[in-house]
């Protein structure tokens, strides 16, 4: 079992199973690989938007293709739902996102970045005592198991990769100051330590409760010479609060978003730069054992992790996805953050997607232990991988996540 804290996302290879044990994000979680979906229903808060597309058919068995994101649409999913005062800044985003794909000066000075300061290539690790004990309660069978080390990052998690890249194209716009909001504190130190090494100002945007259950990482951000600013509520609320600074001074402020959520570009433009994640994984694979995974299961709050790793993968049919949600005091009880297994859709942010919404659609408030996973939404892109069937999702429960003990 994984007792001690590993970033990455597991990765099984050679042989197919059913029960895998992860360790995501320094919480151990224990659960059973089966998929958890109520029939779809089309719900969307009658404020927010008028009308839904309707739903693309299942493509479970056929070739799957990757829908074009060039208007941030992942199917019926994505958009830009924002005031018409944001437009213009958003647009300019996008422009400024696709010189820099383009530009080999930034990409390269990126993969230095990476490199040098982050700490990449992070290692693929084979957990050869967790696999055996798979084996030795299967009659010999069950998976090799790897861990996609990303919490060997500098700042302690795969967030660095997406913090670095657009921290350096807030600095190719001419802005001065850098704003996010971030849950277990992760999110935010990454952004404090790109900040530092790009001089650039850097608030932090914070629930007052996840300050005093992640204090290590806040004196961290502090130490790095961020502002953290405590919010009421939780990290849906500090979210909404660094827009709304962000907002103040559009021409200045750059808001940095370390989720797949919100109006395109944001989302494209985190799942871009953590598909290093998976990029890595396809070749330290080949390395290790001539092939591919044969699943790849991440943890899903908003989705930057789990689609760092899934994203290199889409085209490969025989290589399954399976993303685990917080399963809080259970699914019965509503305190949960399980937006793909119970959601339904709806406007959130500046974007369809899944949502834990109530039949008037309003905001369900979410729950989990784990300070990072409580958002009532996840990405478009995510969204639509469940959706067309290229991805599964099931649940682990705040118990199952601190007991950690691999399940027969």
């Amino acid at each position: 079992m994984m007792a001690n804290k590993l970033q990455g996302a597991i990765v099984s290879c050679h042989s197919r199973t059913r029960q895998l044990s992860i360790d995501e994000k320094g919480r151990a979680i224990s659960a059973v690989l089966t998929t958890h979906q109520e029939p779809f229903k089309t719900k969307v808060p009658e404020l927010t938007i008028s009308h839904v597309p309707p739903p693309t058919p299942s493509i479970k068995n056929k070739d799957f293709i990757i829908p074009s994101t060039t208007s941030g649409k992942f199917g019926r999913f994505g958009g830009k739902f924002v005031p018409e005062t944001l437009v213009a800044s958003l647009t300019q985003l996008e422009a400024e996102f696709k010189n820099a794909l383009r530009d080999h000066a930034f990409q390269a000075e990126l993969a230095e970045a990476l490199r040098d300061y982050a700490g990449r290539e992070t290692p693929l690790y084979h957990a050869k005592r967790l696999s055996e004990y798979y084996k030795s309660v299967n009659n010999g069978k069950g998976p090799d198991i790897y861990l996609k080390r990303e919490d060997l990052n500098h700042s302690g998690s795969h967030k660095m990769n997406n913090a670095l890249a657009q921290a350096m194209i807030a600095k190719r716009m001419g802005c001065k100051s850098v704003v996010t909001a971030t849950g277990s504190g992760q999110h935010g130190l990454a952004t404090a330590a790109a900040c530092a090494k790009l001089a650039l100002d850097c608030t932090v945007f914070m629930a007052d409760k996840d300050i005093h259950r992640q204090y290590s990482n806040v004196r961290l951000i502090k130490l790095l010479g961020a502002q953290v600013e405590a919010v009421d509520g939780g990290f849906t609320d500090a979210a909404s609060e660094a827009f709304r600074y962000w907002v103040g001074d559009l021409e200045n402020r750059y808001h940095l978003s370390g989720s797949a959520v919100g109006p395109h570009p944001c989302p494209t433009m985190v799942r871009e730069f953590q598909s290093v994640i998976g990029k890595e994984t396809r070749m330290q694979a080949l390395e290790k054992w001539g092939g591919k995974p044969d699943v790849l299961v991440a943890s899903v709050g908003t989705g930057s992790n789990a689609l760092g790793l899934f994203h290199e993968f889409i085209a490969d049919k025989d290589v399954r996805f399976v993303g685990v949600e917080a399963g809080g005091l259970g699914l019965e009880s509503g305190k949960h953050s399980s937006t793909l297994t119970t959601g339904e859709v709806g406007a959130y942010h500046g974007a369809i997607s899944y949502l834990l919404q109530d039949q008037d659609g309003q905001i369900i408030h979410p729950h989990s232990i784990a300070a990072g996973m409580e958002y009532p939404g996840v990405g478009p892109e995510l969204s639509f991988l469940k959706e067309s069937g290229r991805a599964e999702f099931c649940v682990a429960n705040d118990e199952e996540a601190l007991d950690g003990t691999p399940k027969t």
